[in-house]
């Protein structure tokens, strides 16, 4: 399943449209909480989906039968661009346990990449949700390395990805990887560069968050 939040129009428009401009991105505490935000609209949309139980709970007044979540999700990221997305998934569903993941790209002299991944983090996952934040879903590869030392940590009973901005060729990598999950994007592009950057994109959106790094 993919749902581009962006689609019907709303708020979540606004914030992406000042994710991508230049005009403000110099403003980055703008910039991660309007990350946040998107997370935060994900986690809503996704908790239509989990499954509920009947409990009663008493009020001052009585007691009252409700409706809960069964089983609390667990949220991951990618560090360190993922932070301000996942932060706003975690701000909803704040009863969550959660997970890290150490990823790359390792660029050689000619400007090819490959995925470097050297730590991970992560609470039992059987018989859980799992929720992966990665702002910007370009061609997939990290995010495929990602699930798959997080799913060594046990059996989901759903993946649900959650991004910025995905590029069509990086949704179509992860179904094709992951037909179960279900992908949640703020807004989908149709390109990348040779490099593998999205375009029109945003930039690096760990930068854009935290300030530009040596490394590459």
């Amino acid at each position: 399943m993919l749902k581009v939040l962006s689609e019907e129009f709303s708020l979540v428009n606004s914030w992406i449209n000042d994710l991508r401009n230049v005009e403000v991105q110099n403003d980055r505490l703008k910039f991660r909480r309007n990350m946040e935000r998107i997370g935060e609209i994900a986690a809503f949309e996704i908790s239509k989906t989990l499954n509920f139980i009947d409990i009663e709970i008493t009020t001052p007044l009585e007691k009252i039968a409700v409706k809960e979540i069964e089983t609390q999700p667990v949220i991951t990221t990618i560090l360190r661009a993922g932070v301000p997305l996942f932060q706003g998934i975690l701000n909803y569903f704040d009863k969550a346990d959660c997970g890290f993941v150490a990823a790359y790209r390792k660029h050689d002299i000619n400007d090819y990449f490959s995925i470097k991944q050297d730590y991970l983090t992560c609470p039992k996952l059987d018989n859980r949700p799992l929720i992966v934040a990665d702002p910007m879903l370009a061609t997939g590869a990290s995010l495929i390395e990602a699930i798959k030392d997080l799913l060594t940590n046990g059996k989901p009973t759903s993946i649900h990805i959650v991004a910025a901005i995905a590029s069509r060729q990086g949704v179509e990598t992860i179904q094709k990887a992951y037909p179960e999950a279900n992908i949640w994007i703020g807004a989908l592009d149709e390109s990348l560069t040779s490099k593998g950057y999205i375009t029109p994109g945003l930039g690096d959106a760990g930068d854009l968050s935290y300030g530009e790094k040596l490394q590459r």
